[in-house]
């Protein structure tokens, strides 16, 4: 049975702390973290926000923010487990430790909102074959989708990870906000975003786009950038549909 230690109290380190602690095949001895009263999160689990008390263990999952990684992997220099970080962005090298590696969930995590990680894609990266063989043992105690993803790979399904989703979000976020400013409910468009993400799981975002910058539609588009008062609002409007207009464009 593997034993893993957590390092970070955050959204994710509370995430894989609720799904490792349900399992019976893995053994999740402590958490680490700085912050006293975040610790309190971690039931019927040892804690210590104290470097020198941090235990022997199989795994060591670094989940803090990635300008941070270096300095939690420095703690566990004299340790014999596998270190792996939890990030997208942050590259393998940041581990200083022999034994280091990546362990990503490639997933959105909100605080007190449940996820299914048995759908959660899963990049693993070792600095050696018996270090990635480790890992992928773990990730696929959690998912059935599991992937060996360089870190140069990483790094780009990242970038498009935030395009698709942050990116998008805030643009829900807009949506909503000029629904609230007018009195409408932005419940009212829950359907044609779930048709919208069901449809580019069967076909492509290309084949999939539709809306006036697609047509060309010059009266509608700036009949909605009149509508718009708020200046930033209103570059992103039109950012997004010159980027559409070429995309299409390009394919006369």
């Amino acid at each position: 049975m593997l034993s893993v230690i957590l390092l970070g109290t955050g959204n994710v380190a509370q995430h894989l702390y609720n799904v490792l602690a349900a399992l019976d095949t893995v053994n999740l001895k402590q958490v680490y973290g700085r912050n006293t009263e975040a610790l309190s999160y971690f039931k019927n689990i040892a804690v210590t926000n104290n470097p020198d008390h941090i235990l022997n263990a199989d795994v060591y999952l670094i989940a803090v923010k990635d300008d941070a990684i270096k300095a939690v992997s420095q703690l566990l220099l004299k340790k014999n487990g596998i270190v792996a970080h939890t990030s997208g962005a942050a590259p393998l090298a940041h581990i200083k430790t022999s034994n280091s590696g990546v362990f990503y969930p490639l997933q959105s995590f909100t605080k007190g909102k449940k996820v299914d990680f048995s759908t959660i894609p899963f990049c693993i990266e070792g600095s050696n074959n018996k270090t990635e063989e480790t890992l992928l043992e773990l990730a696929r105690k959690l998912s059935s989708k599991v992937y060996t993803i360089s870190s140069d790979q990483r790094k780009t399904i990242h970038l498009a990870a935030v395009l698709a989703n942050n990116f998008s979000n805030h643009l829900f976020t807009i949506a909503s906000s000029i629904c609230q400013e007018n009195k409408v409910p932005f419940a009212i468009l829950h359907p044609l975003i779930s048709e919208t993400v069901e449809k580019i799981k069967h076909i492509s975002p290309r084949e999939a786009q539709t809306g006036p910058a697609k047509r060309k539609d010059v009266l509608t588009m700036q009949s909605h950038l009149n509508q718009l008062e708020n200046p930033l609002h209103k570059k992103i409007y039109q950012l997004l549909s010159e980027s559409i207009i070429h995309t299409y464009e390009e394919k006369l």
